[in-house]
């Protein structure tokens, strides 16, 4: 098995890049992952792993309980029969799935979170992919499509924990009249990530909503920081832009504005099946969650990041002071306006399955290779 997992990750892994988000990012072909996920990298220009983010905690020591012979301490979820604490390694990727961790690293640095953590934080998803291949990495937050790659090239070893980030992806005007895919009859966009997961969501809802070949023209730019120039320079542009570039963008040009929510036009097309636009998700090992005390851990973790995703979209101003001082995004009050529009949730259980798997299917018949070849089966979903 290991031998299969070195193939991948020499050949395979390398392969998959951010497409567009990134300053040193390539188009590569459709198992590149969703521009989306490096979406603060115009803030960071250290290669990956020389920013890499680690915070170890041990969550606090175990108080010690006396039971009714005063010799049986109290154990802790996620401490093993020895008493020791099962610290879970955790990798995320710059931008709104970290955003959502944000209180739960912040808690963890000091100590004060339930569970022990060890965080990294990188710029680039195929980085996180060879990790967990490897087994560096426990639990990682990566796009929705490379999650289901994963499944497929590791033979089903690991399992989705939640949805962390629902769509980002917004359409940026300074003509306010576009309200529906509609109309963008006859209109050029910007956008960047030719044969990745934006692509083909944009595709997708613009074959459903009636336009075909020639009725919208696309073009792609090799990051969203060009596309952003484009908007600056002429008046009448469009783009396609995630969060928080778009944020970002329209901070530097007062004409511009979020004249479409590409979730909102997906959730008017998909409500019948319970498929969602998802960006990101929270995957773990197989082995990890076979493991009785790496187990529990893994449940306290799920329980840490429900609450630090709800602390962040509560606590706008906290947690965008949190956001840039992790330097997820470089200016806290720019933080601040896009955490609203970053869709940050965490959605577990039979709910993050029906959303997931039809976002999934969406995307396979767009292009089978988008989601590993085939459909992941029911193992590919954590359901305690």
């Amino acid at each position: 098995m290991r031998k299969v997992l070195s193939i991948f990750v020499a050949c395979a892994v390398t392969a998959a890049v951010m497409g567009g988000c990134s300053s040193s990012s390539k188009e590569t072909g459709p198992e590149t992952v969703t521009a989306v996920e490096s979406t603060a990298a115009e803030t960071s220009r250290e290669r990956a792993g020389e920013g890499a983010e680690s915070s170890g905690a041990d969550g606090g020591k175990e108080e010690q309980a006396k039971a009714e012979d005063g010799t049986e301490a109290k154990k802790d979820a996620g401490q093993d029969p020895a008493g020791e604490t099962a610290a879970l390694r955790v990798g995320s990727l710059k931008g709104p799935t970290t955003m959502g961790m944000v209180s739960l690293m912040d808690k963890a640095s000091k100590g004060e979170a339930k569970g022990s953590y060890e965080f990294t934080m990188v710029t680039a998803a195929d980085e996180l992919v060879g990790k967990m291949v490897s087994g560096d990495l426990d639990i990682a937050l990566v796009p929705a499509n490379m999650a289901s790659i994963l499944y497929q090239k590791t033979g089903q070893g690991i399992e989705v924990l939640n949805i962390n980030t629902l769509g980002v992806l917004y359409v940026v005007a300074g003509d306010d009249s576009l309200k529906t895919i509609p109309d963008l009859k006859g209109k050029t966009v910007y956008m960047t990530g030719k044969g990745t997961t934006p692509d083909y969501v944009f595709g997708h809802l613009l074959s459903a909503n009636g336009l075909g070949d020639g009725d919208v023209t696309i073009e792609y730019k090799s990051e969203a920081a060009e596309v952003a120039a484009i908007l600056k320079e002429q008046p009448d542009a469009i783009g396609l832009l995630p969060q928080p570039f778009v944020t970002a963008a329209m901070a530097q040009n007062e004409n511009l504005k979020m004249v479409m929510d590409l979730t909102e036009q997906w959730d008017q097309l998909e409500a019948s099946d319970g498929g969602r636009l998802v960006t990101g998700v929270t995957v773990c090992r197989k082995e990890v969650l076979e493991d009785g005390a790496m187990a529990e851990a893994v449940k306290v973790f799920m329980e840490e990041h429900k609450e630090s995703a709800e602390f962040v979209n509560s606590n706008v101003e906290e947690a965008g002071d949190l956001v840039a001082k992790a330097g997820i995004i470089e200016k806290a009050p720019v933080a601040q306006k896009a955490i609203p529009y970053c869709s940050i949730v965490c959605i577990d259980g039979e709910e993050m399955k029906g959303m997931l798997s039809g976002y999934l299917n969406v995307l396979f018949g767009q292009d089978a290779s988008s989601v590993g070849g085939k459909l992941p089966d029911d193992g590919f979903y954590y359901i305690p």
